[in-house]
């Protein structure tokens, strides 16, 4: 149990699926993209299989976000088709990851008040990743945005964008946590560049983000909760 801490922290919170709902609108479009491509020999599985494939090998190309889904599933169709498509049956491709653009931001339970009274004790930052402008649409769409001191957007979250912000911000790691629910770019590179860092689980976390946590490093903290509003038994 880590206790309350009352020094005062530097707080650095992840944004999608941390502060709002995300990949939910991503899981859609891709069921309902399977269920429109309706193949004659594989099963959905297999096909979510090759989306995933595709869009493991396009992230270093073209990151992450709505359009870079169009382009995967472009390139599933392309794959797998078993016939020619014209231009209308492959703007319905894209359109599935257009449509996330589109959607309601939604924040999860307990973000805002639990931020609103946070910031009356630490000092308050958001990291996310993707598309730029895709991004800063949606912190805000999310009516979040005065709630940090910066708000950081990235193409990738790794170990030397960890320590670029910590050098940006001018906090030592010791007192510096990294807060999200993605292993992969929240947890793992944040400690490695010498954070600390809450794990905040969510059962829709995108499949290329999930990987196990790695051992905490001496003289680091990990926390994990069950829900965001369990920050203010900790902080």
């Amino acid at each position: 149990m880590l206790g309350h801490l009352r020094h005062r922290q530097t707080l650095i919170f992840d944004g999608d699926d941390t502060l709002w709902e995300n990949n939910v609108h991503f899981e859609r479009a891709i069921r309902d993209f399977i269920t429109w491509l309706d193949h004659s020999t594989l099963d959905p599985d297999q096909v979510r299989a090759v989306v995933d494939e595709i869009e493991h090998a396009n992230i270093a190309e073209h990151g992450y976000g709505a359009a870079a889904l169009g382009r995967s599933l472009r390139a599933c169709v392309e794959r797998l088709r078993e016939r020619e498509l014209d231009e209308a049956e492959l703007a319905t491709v894209t359109g599935f990851a257009d449509r996330i653009l589109h959607q309601p931001m939604e924040l999860i339970a307990g973000v805002e008040s639990t931020l609103i009274d946070l910031a009356t004790r630490h000092d308050l930052h958001l990291l996310t990743k993707g598309h730029a402008e895709e991004q800063r649409l949606k912190i805000d769409r999310s009516g979040l945005s005065e709630r940090f001191g910066r708000c950081f957007v990235v193409p990738e979250k790794d170990v030397a964008v960890y320590r670029t912000v910590l050098a940006e911000l001018g906090r030592p790691g010791t007192t510096t946590w990294m807060i999200g629910n993605a292993p992969r770019s929240d947890i793992n590179p944040a400690l490695a560049a010498g954070l600390n860092a809450v794990f905040v689980p969510h059962d829709q976390t995108w499949v290329l983000e999930h990987q196990d946590l790695d051992p905490v490093p001496a003289g680091q903290r990990l926390v994990v909760i069950e829900r965001f509003g369990d920050l203010l038994a900790h902080f």
